[in-house]
């Protein structure tokens, strides 16, 4: 076999001129931004919102596509979409065959995103279009997750806005995620990186702000103010805050089950002590009467047993749900290109 021996002085060269184009190649091309919206009944929103986003990101040096998942709407939304999509091919839309959450539609949306970074935010304009601006301005800076943290809450309820602070104070010193915003947040900017990285995990029951923060990598934040919402009703129901809640807790940690096996070692040491009452009173000749006290006792251990029982049921439905490998969610229809934008050259 002939043998061909090549000057290494060469070769480096080659090497380093192909490092070059490469890397002038990644120079010249330019930044691609993917804004991710989950939307619920938000046809009379979504014209406004793709008029302030494309006014706010039209002078900047990037491109950009808007991913839309519609959460099976039963007004319009889709038909909107699609109207919006062909007039502007940045504009694709993803309408989910049911309603399966915010949060499962915004994991869709990553995982249909193609940019170098994405943006998550609202349809209802309660999350400003412009603070992009800033979320890209510390991404530059080398954040790889960028919170836009609430600093003002604008037409909320002061009921609403305490039982946010409760939930994100459990979150930080319950669960253990103290990562988190104390003020909460839900518009962020993440890097390609970590799409690729959450793309990984398969999770049904969890919450995707939770997830991206435990996540860990370059975590930042800003503070603006969240407005009010610019027209229609919140799909975002007490139902499904409460399965927020439970989701967080459990696919975050085991405390709930601990509280359960340290209840569990009390109750059962005090029914020794108890037992012991009864015994030494017995041989005294005046063994402890009572039915109410008795009743009472009974209620009280059957109740803690019920909600014991109650807490593993929750645990236990989740193993079950992923067991069965069901598709996270499932799609009715698309608008818009699904393949990448091209990228233009400086």
């Amino acid at each position: 076999m002939q043998t061909f021996n090549v000057n290494p002085a060469i070769a480096q060269a080659g090497v380093q001129k192909v490092s070059t184009v490469h890397v002038q190649a990644n120079a010249d091309r330019r930044t691609l931004l993917t804004v991710v919206t989950p939307a619920y009944n938000e046809a009379d929103n979504l014209p406004v919102l793709y008029e302030r986003l494309r006014e706010t990101l039209l002078q900047q040096d990037l491109e950009w596509e808007w991913v839309v998942v519609d959460d099976h709407s039963t007004d319009d939304t889709f038909n909107v979409l699609e109207q919006l999509a062909q007039r502007d091919a940045r504009v694709r839309a993803v309408r989910l065959a049911r309603n399966f959450g915010s949060h499962t539609a915004i994991a869709c949306g990553l995982h249909h995103a193609h940019g170098d970074c994405a943006a998550v935010m609202a349809a209802d304009l309660q999350d400003p279009p412009e603070v992009i601006l800033q979320l890209l301005s510390e991404w530059h800076a080398g954040g790889q997750v960028i919170w836009a943290v609430r600093g003002k809450r604008e037409g909320e309820s002061g009921s609403k806005v305490s039982l946010s602070r409760l939930y994100y104070f459990l979150m930080r010193h319950v669960v253990g995620i103290r990562e988190i915003p104390s003020n909460g947040a839900d518009f962020l900017l993440i890097d390609r990186l970590v799409i690729n990285a959450f793309c990984q995990f398969d999770e049904r029951n969890v919450s995707v702000m939770a997830l991206i923060t435990w996540m860990g990598f370059r975590q930042t934040s800003i503070v603006y103010t969240k407005r009010a919402r610019l027209s229609g009703k919140s799909g975002w129901t007490l139902k499904k805050k409460l399965k927020l809640v439970v989701d967080s807790v459990t696919s975050f940690t085991y405390l709930p089950i601990r509280v359960m096996s340290y209840t569990g070692f009390g109750v059962a040491f005090l029914g020794l002590l108890y037992a012991a009452f009864v015994v030494v009173h017995t041989f005294r000749g005046s063994p402890p009467t009572g039915w109410s006290s008795l009743m009472v006792l009974l209620l009280v251990l059957g109740g803690l047993q019920m909600m014991m029982l109650g807490v593993l049921g929750e645990y236990l439905w989740r193993v079950l749900d992923e067991s069965r490998r069901r598709p996270r969610y499932l799609i009715e229809a698309e608008s818009g290109s699904t393949s990448p934008l091209p990228r233009n050259r400086l």
